[in-house]
């Protein structure tokens, strides 16, 4: 036959498609994430997102010493927050601790990971050691360290009388400088062990054949580290950097206990100066007000942080 002669016969039509939700069965379906996802928006609601609000409504109110509300109070608890003599000296200070604490740990966490990540004899015996600080509460380590920079019977001054390094005993946390230089430290120690395995588990995550062609390009050890290793880790980097600022932003213990911001408010940061404006001056308004500036200032270094490493295109 001819191919004018064949006919051609058209598929039937699909039956139009059943409109979504007219049984009411898909629609629902939409929702059912939310029965898994719901108590967890719950939770985050009553635990961050209330006390959020409840923050920012106490520094517009009115609030007497004994916790009455006694109405509105608009800017006053920013205005006299504002002229506390103390006030710009801490928020700086509060910057200096952070950006220094944040910066030698992330430091110090690269060359330890990178020594972690090696092959050697106790490897596993070191990576649980380093845990330690970690794993000890935060509280007791700050008293300790309180105790071995004691004047009159710390191992430090006994250790460097010793060596003679010093000619006597100095009261090493009644001098606010040098206070706060040990509770920096004291905030690298305990912020060592997390950096460190953010940052390993960003180094195992790096292919052997990434290490095999930077050595058969006669790339040197540093070479292969600085442009081959070290931007793969910017991810695992930026986890680590922001979760340590937001952590030593708002550390609390380790100043508490070991100057509890003093003498005087020489050693405060935002975080203990508004405890003490709360239970110390007992002006909460205050305090809240100072809450807000400490969370507003969080914000603004994560993403001052974010901008500068570009985070989307690490991510």
């Amino acid at each position: 036959m001819s191919s004018t002669g064949t006919q051609v016969r058209t598929p039937p039509a699909a039956p139009a498609p059943e409109r979504a939700g007219r049984r009411g069965t898909p629609r629902l379906a939409r929702l059912e994430p939310l029965l898994w996802i719901g108590p967890a928006l719950v939770l985050i609601g009553g635990v961050v997102l209330w006390p959020v609000v409840e923050m920012v409504l106490a520094s517009w109110q009115d609030i007497s010493r004994a916790g009455v509300t006694r109405g509105w109070a608009g800017f006053d608890n920013f205005t006299a927050l504002a002229d506390h003599p103390a006030l710009l000296s801490v928020v700086l200070r509060t910057v200096l601790w952070v950006a220094g604490v944040v910066s030698i740990t992330v430091l110090i966490s690269l060359g330890l990971a990178q020594l972690l990540n090696a092959r050697f004899p106790g490897r596993r015996l070191v990576r649980w050691a380093l845990i330690v600080p970690w794993a000890a509460s935060l509280v007791m380590t700050a008293i300790v360290w309180r105790w071995m920079l004691s004047y009159f019977h710390g191992i430090t001054n006994r250790i460097l009388t010793d060596l003679g390094v010093i000619d006597q005993p100095r009261d090493w946390l009644g001098e606010p400088a040098v206070a706060f230089v040990w509770m920096m430290w004291v905030a690298v120690f305990v912020s060592l062990p997390f950096t460190t395995y953010v940052i390993l588990a960003g180094l195992q995550t790096v292919p052997g054949e990434v290490y095999e062609a930077a050595r058969m390009d006669g790339a040197s050890a540093w070479r292969t580290y600085r442009s081959v290793i070290f931007p793969l880790l910017k991810p695992a980097l930026l986890v680590a950097t922001v979760i340590n600022v937001i952590n030593v932003f708002n550390s609390f213990p380790i100043i508490w206990a070991m100057t509890r911001g003093g003498p005087g408010n020489a050693t405060d940061t935002t975080t203990t100066f508004m405890y003490k404006l709360a239970f110390v001056d007992q002006s909460v308004g205050q305090s809240a007000a100072m809450a807000v500036i400490n969370f507003l200032m969080v914000i603004v270094m994560v993403l001052f942080y974010l901008r500068a490493v570009r985070w989307k295109e690490v991510s």
